[in-house]
C-alpha cells in the first residue's frame, strides 16, 4: 500500500449512485452511466479500467466538476460538488499544452488562475519542472519537446497547485511503448518515495497491466452504460513485477472480466416482427440497438480467428496478442465481433473457438462469405435492420444521412458514424447490400447493379 500522506483516511472523493445521461437530437436520452458508487483515500491509486463505451471518462469529468451527473452526487471531503473540484488536477491523453507558452509558462497557468503572486508562482513552476524531469527546458515551446517531454510538462501543470487527488485520463495512451513504461517508472517512483505532491491518484485507462502495475484498487467498468462490475484490491509490493505469478494470476482475472460479455443474438427490447412493417425505417427504428457492433474490420476478425484455429486449441489472449506484437486491450474489439457473431467464446482469459468459427477460420473465400452472412444476419441487429430497411426501400437504395440520423437518437454523432461504417464493412463483405460513397447511398447488391 502506497504512503499515506493525510493523518486521516476519510474519502477525499465519493460518488453515490451516480448516473449520467447525454441528450439526443430527437430529445431522447443516451445513457453513458448507470450508478456509479465509489470512493478515493488518501495514500492509495485506484484505476478506472473499461473498454470503449464504458464512459470512463465522462465518469472522470464528473469527479473533476467538468461535468455534472444526471442523478447522484458526487462529494469533495464530503461536501457536494457544485461546481469545479477545487481538490483535484487532470492529467489529459491529449497534452493540452498551450503552443505559444513556454514549459514554465505553461506549468504556471494554474497557479495563475489561483492568483498566485508571479515571483511564486515562477518558484513553484521551477519546482514541479525539476521534480518530472525537465529541468533545462523551462523557456521551451510545446513545438521543442517530444511527445513523452510534452507529457512531463502536463504532469508538472497538474501537480504544481499540490491537488489532493491527480486525475489522470489516458496519460500514456499517446505515447511509444518504451516512453510511456519509463514516464510510468518514474511516476510510480515518486509516489513511493513520499515525494509526490498529491494525496491520492486516480487514473482511467483501458490497459489491464498498467492497472495493475499502478493501483492499490483496480474498478472494471462494465459498457453501454458503464456500470462497476467488478472491484478488486491489489495487494502487491512495490515495485511490481510483471512476470511474477501473482501478478500474472491478477491480470488473468481481469482479462476474463473484461472479456464477458452478454449473450448476443437475444431478440432487443422493442424489435417486434420487423417484416409486418411496411415502412422503409422499419429495419432500425423497430428499438434502440442495444448490442453495439466492436468498432472491428471484418480483415481483423478472420486474422484473429485464422490465429487462434492454428493453434489447435484454446487461445490464451495474452499468447494471442505476443504473437502479434500488440498489447491485449487491442485484441478486444476483434474478440467481441467473434463472440457476437457466435464464432467464439471467452472463458478466463481464453479464446475458444466455436464450431462455426472454426469453419468461417478455415473456409475459403466464398464459404466464409456465407458463413460470415448467415452470422450477420442472424447475431447482428444492426446490420440485419440496415439490409431490411433497404429491402422495404422502392428501389432498395437508402443514402446514408437517413440511417445515421436514426443512429443520433442512440448513440453520439461520432458513435453513430463508427457503428454505421462498421455495419457497412460487415453487410458489404457479407455480400448483403453495396456502398457508394461519392453518392452517400447504400444499396441492395441487385440495385447497385441496375444503378
Amino acid at each position: 500500500m502506497s504512503p499515506l500522506r493525510s493523518g486521516t483516511r476519510k474519502a477525499l472523493i465519493s460518488l453515490e449512485d451516480v448516473t449520467k445521461t447525454f441528450a439526443t437530437r430527437d430529445g431522447g436520452e443516451l445513457p453513458v452511466l448507470e450508478g456509479i458508487s465509489l470512493q478515493v483515500t488518501p495514500g492509495e491509486i485506484v484505476a478506472l479500467l473499461g473498454k470503449s463505451g464504458s464512459g470512463k471518462s465522462t465518469l472522470l469529468r464528473c469527479i473533476a466538476g467538468l461535468v455534472f451527473p444526471s442523478t447522484g452526487t458526487v462529494r469533495y471531503k464530503g461536501q457536494p460538488l457544485r461546481g469545479i473540484n477545487p481538490g483535484v488536477s487532470l492529467v489529459f491523453q491529449s497534452f493540452a499544452l498551450l503552443p505559444w507558452l513556454t514549459v514554465q509558462q505553461n506549468v504556471e497557468l494554474g497557479l495563475e488562475a489561483k492568483g498566485i503572486a508571479q515571483d511564486e508562482r515562477a518558484r513553484r513552476a521551477v519546482e514541479a519542472i525539476d521534480l518530472i524531469g525537465l529541468d533545462g527546458f523551462e523557456s521551451a515551446f510545446p513545438k521543442e519537446l517530444s511527445g513523452g517531454m510534452r507529457q512531463r510538462v502536463g504532469f508538472a501543470r497538474a501537480l504544481v497547485v499540490e491537488p489532493d487527488v491527480l486525475l489522470m485520463d489516458e496519460p500514456f495512451s499517446a505515447l511509444d511503448v518504451l516512453t510511456a513504461e519509463n514516464l510510468r517508472t518514474e511516476i510510480l517512483e515518486l509516489w513511493s518515495t513520499g515525494g509526490f505532491p498529491a494525496d491520492a491518484i486516480l487514473i482511467v485507462t483501458h490497459n489491464i497491466e498498467e492497472a495493475v502495475m499502478f493501483a492499490d484498487r483496480v474498478i472494471v467498468l462494465g459498457t453501454n452504460p458503464g456500470r462497476i462490475k467488478r472491484e478488486l484490491t491489489v495487494s502487491l509490493e512495490r515495485p511490481r513485477g510483471r512476470k511474477s505469478p501473482e501478478f500474472e494470476a491478477l491480470v488473468d482475472e481481469i482479462y476474463g472480466l473484461m472479456t464477458e460479455r452478454p449473450q448476443p443474438g437475444e431478440a432487443l427490447a422493442g424489435e417486434g416482427d420487423e417484416e409486418a412493417v411496411g415502412d422503409a425505417d422499419a429495419g432500425i427504428a423497430g428499438g434502440r440497438v442495444q448490442v453495439m457492433l466492436p468498432h472491428a474490420s471484418v480483415d481483423g476478425i478472420a486474422g484473429l480467428a485464422e490465429l487462434s484455429a492454428v493453434a489447435e486449441a484454446d487461445s490464451d489472449l495474452g499468447d494471442l496478442a505476443a504473437v502479434v506484437g500488440f498489447e491485449i486491450d487491442d485484441l478486444f474489439p476483434l474478440v467481441d465481433a467473434l463472440v457476437l457473431l457466435g464464432f467464439a467464446n471467452v472463458e478466463r482469459g481464453r479464446l475458444v473457438l466455436t464450431e462455426t468459427g472454426r469453419a468461417f477460420a478455415r473456409a475459403d473465400i466464398q464459404d466464409s462469405k456465407a458463413i460470415f452472412r448467415e452470422a450477420a444476419l442472424e447475431r447482428v441487429p444492426l446490420v440485419r435492420r440496415v439490409h431490411r430497411a433497404l429491402q422495404h426501400a422502392a428501389d432498395g437504395a437508402l443514402r446514408e444521412g437517413f440511417f445515421l440520423d436514426l443512429l443520433n437518437r442512440h448513440y453520439s454523432p461520432d458513435e453513430a458514424r463508427a457503428q454505421l461504417d462498421t455495419a457497412i464493412d460487415w453487410g458489404r463483405y457479407a455480400e448483403l447490400f453495396e456502398y457508394d460513397a461519392a453518392r452517400g447511398e447504400i444499396r441492395l447488391p441487385e440495385a447497385a447493379e441496375v444503378a
